[in-house]
């Protein structure tokens, strides 16, 4: 039916929208011991269902790694491994980090020691 085409088409477009997120990622790499950071939308609505006009909206504090250095380098050449991988859910710092454009999606560059701590699943 039509309208099971429309979906379709919407899926389609979703899944392409993500495959060239996933590119444009793909050809990033962070040096060292920085991480590549999404930030996460902000709350438009309470738990009670109360919609927060733009102004009151407070900034987001978290995101989601999308990808990651390979480490900070030891004194000895080899690197220390970073404790987060894409896809950890983290605590961003109020200020700091670098903006990256990448396809027009805004990234942000941490340090790892920027980071303020790692939301886990249980």
């Amino acid at each position: 039916t039509r309208v099971q085409l429309v979906l379709l088409a919407l899926q389609n477009t979703k899944l392409v929208c993500v495959a060239r997120k996933m590119a444009a990622l793909k050809r990033f790499v962070p040096m060292f011991d920085r991480i590549l950071v999404e930030r996460l939308a902000p709350e438009t609505k309470t738990k009670g269902g109360i919609l927060i006009p733009e102004k009151a909206q407070s900034k987001a504090h978290e995101g989601v790694v999308r990808c990651a250095g390979p480490g900070a380098m030891k004194e000895d050449g080899s690197f220390a491994p970073i404790g987060v991988k894409a896809g950890d859910k983290v605590l961003l710092p109020e200020y700091g980090g670098t903006k990256v454009v990448l396809d027009n999606e805004d990234y942000f560059l941490y340090r790892e020691g920027d980071l303020l701590g790692k939301f886990t699943s249980s």
